[in-house]
């Protein structure tokens, strides 16, 4: 099919009352493994990464090959810059071509977010590139580097805040966490429903969806939530079956290795397009 705006996809995607999967990838093996389920469920997908994961995957490298995997996919496909911190990178993604940004000024001030966000809005707007922003606090950190507590997205700033900026997607902070939980999860749901009545057309976002239970994503889409991030459940996947793949018997190599990866990554992306078409 195509490479398209991340808009497009959540336009739809709200419009099929589902879910967008949005999923973290780090290397080939991880686009290839998402493409492949992306194309067997003939769903449209978001492929992003995020700016604390460039240390081990440079942009330079995956942007190009997010961008050319979407391009000759059989779906729909966005690539997205997830929780971009520097305005450099945000810069370079848009560069790249790539067709959604997040500029994460979540731990400034709410003022201050707002002009960080207007900023990168005035950057993408010409381009047509969908702008993500973060209000109230998700839990942890993508690299799981770190965990500044959560936060509650309140839904009079949100209804404040995607006036002023003109955002297409807000993430929300509902009891979500990013990386793996050390107790289930217990998303508001109602802060969700509240939030979405107050901010007209902008999509919202669930972050930290590694762990949140199968029946909470459905709830969580039926109050609201339009893209889901996954992250950490695809890197442990691949883990699985890489270790497994090394562990198990007879000689071994790159070629089995690359298989192993692909197939980590397709299974848990190809579930989650299950659980967020609501099957």
């Amino acid at each position: 099919m195509a490479l398209v705006s991340m808009k497009k996809l959540l336009d739809q995607a709200a419009a099929e009352h589902r879910g967008a999967g949005a999923f973290s990838v780090g290397n080939m093996e991880m686009v290839a493994g998402a493409v492949k389920a992306a194309e067997e469920m003939n769903t449209p997908i978001i492929l992003q990464i995020a700016e604390v994961r460039l240390r081990h995957s440079p942009l330079e490298f995956m942007g190009p090959m997010m961008i050319s995997a979407a391009e000759n996919a059989k779906v729909d496909i966005a690539v997205h810059l997830d929780h971009g911190l520097t305005e450099d990178v945000v810069k370079k993604a848009l560069n790249l071509g790539f067709t959604s940004v997040m500029y994460d000024s979540s731990l400034y001030s709410f003022e201050e977010n707002i002009e960080r966000t207007r900023s990168v809005k005035e950057l993408a707007a010409p381009l047509g590139v969908t702008v993500e922003a973060e209000l109230g606090m998700v839990g942890g950190s993508e690299d799981g580097s770190c965990d500044h507590g959560i936060r509650y997205t309140d839904p009079e700033e949100a209804a404040v805040f995607c006036r002023e900026t003109g955002v297409d997607a807000l993430a929300v902070a509902v009891g979500n966490a990013h990386g793996n939980y050390k107790a289930a999860p217990k998303l508001a749901f109602n802060v969700i429903e509240e939030v979405r009545d107050r901010v007209g057309d902008t999509h919202l976002v669930l972050h930290g969806g590694s762990g949140i239970s199968d029946d909470d994503f459905r709830e969580a889409i039926r109050c609201g939530i339009v893209k889901v991030n996954i992250a950490t459940a695809s890197f442990n996947r691949l883990t699985m079956r890489a270790e497994e793949y090394l562990c198990g018997n007879g000689s071994h190599d790159y070629f089995g290795l690359n298989e192993a990866m692909v197939q980590g990554t397709y299974e848990n992306v190809r579930h989650h397009i299950e659980v967020f078409n609501m099957k």
